[in-house]
């Protein structure tokens, strides 16, 4: 159902564009403006953005297709998106059932030059266990930039679709993409050796968005929302979770900006415990570096283990 939906959805939207862009012709036949040097990249979200920036610099200009402070699961493509796509040279989406509407949008785009990089191809998915999540959304838990490991085979995979797309500043991708790298792996070694010495290895989030993350460092999440951000707990649900939170000792319960706080601080309170934001890089972050914003999260989960 949800399929058929967005396929008609993107077949609506993709008339309105062609539309526009019949009815929006040089009527007066003037020349042609010279086309821009810097290619041009459509992201589907925030962190896809961030890493093209790193790898493209001055050599991209990037456009991000989900707002700032929307919810990814919940997002509709609108026609606006759809001439961002027909637009751009190259479309940076992470995959994995995070962007359901990107395969049919890449074909009704109208756009040959469009060459699309599922940013997380290579990646050793998660498999998800829930038979609703599956029928609902996919196989898989989508969430893989947010592991350090994962972020850098995407990371490389955005690099060698940049250089596909500008083969002459091919050199210029792959080297940024191996400095980035580096410290994303330097970031990981830093934190594989602090929670390793930490006995408590579980956490508590609002969104079960974490799981690649605890796999890169032996830890166990536990959430109030599931995978894809769905629904409440229910009594018997929280009445589980208030007992894994005080098996587990927990004393943070873990809160996105962009997903309501109330049923986390409902379950903070029942077992004495903080709640703390945690960062997804789905937006903006009040400007923060994915870096910055992972360092964040790995601290702030360090620290609510000790």
């Amino acid at each position: 159902m949800l399929k058929k939906w967005i396929t008609a959805a993107i077949l609506g939207i993709t008339a309105a564009v062609m539309l526009t862009a019949c009815g929006g012709g040089n009527q007066q036949g003037e020349q042609t403006a010279q086309p821009a040097t810097k290619i041009k990249v459509a992201t589907s979200f925030n962190a896809m953005k961030e890493f093209v920036q790193v790898v493209g610099k001055d050599k991209v200009d990037v456009v991000t297709i989900i707002p700032d402070g929307t919810e990814p699961h919940d997002f509709e493509l609108t026609t606006k998106d759809m001439k961002a796509l027909s637009n751009a040279d190259v479309f940076v989406y992470s995959g994995l059932g995070m962007e359901p509407w990107a395969d049919q949008a890449i074909q009704s785009a109208n756009n040959k030059k469009l060459l699309a990089v599922e940013a997380s191809k290579g990646v050793k998915a998660i498999t998800n266990t829930d038979e609703d999540e599956i029928k609902e959304h996919g196989q898989y838990d989508p969430h893989c930039w947010l592991g350090l490991n994962e972020a850098q085979i995407e990371v490389q995979n955005i690099a060698d679709g940049l250089a596909k797309a500008d083969p002459k500043n091919a050199d210029f991708y792959q080297k940024n993409a191996k400095d980035y790298i580096a410290q994303l792996k330097a970031l990981h070694d830093q934190y594989a050796g602090k929670f390793a010495r930490v006995q408590k290895k579980h956490f508590v989030t609002g969104h079960a968005a974490f799981a690649y993350l605890c796999r890169d460092f032996g830890l166990t999440q536990n959430s109030v929302e599931d995978v894809f951000a769905d629904g409440e707990p229910s009594p018997k649900q929280m009445a589980a979770l208030i007992t894994y939170c005080k098996k587990h000792d927990v004393k943070v319960i873990f809160a996105e900006d962009m997903v309501s706080p109330k049923i986390s601080q409902t379950l903070a309170a029942e077992v004495g415990a903080q709640v703390k934001q945690i960062n997804t890089m789905e937006s903006s972050e009040g400007g923060k570096t994915y870096l910055n914003a992972m360092k964040e999260n790995l601290e702030e989960i360090l620290q609510s283990l000790q």
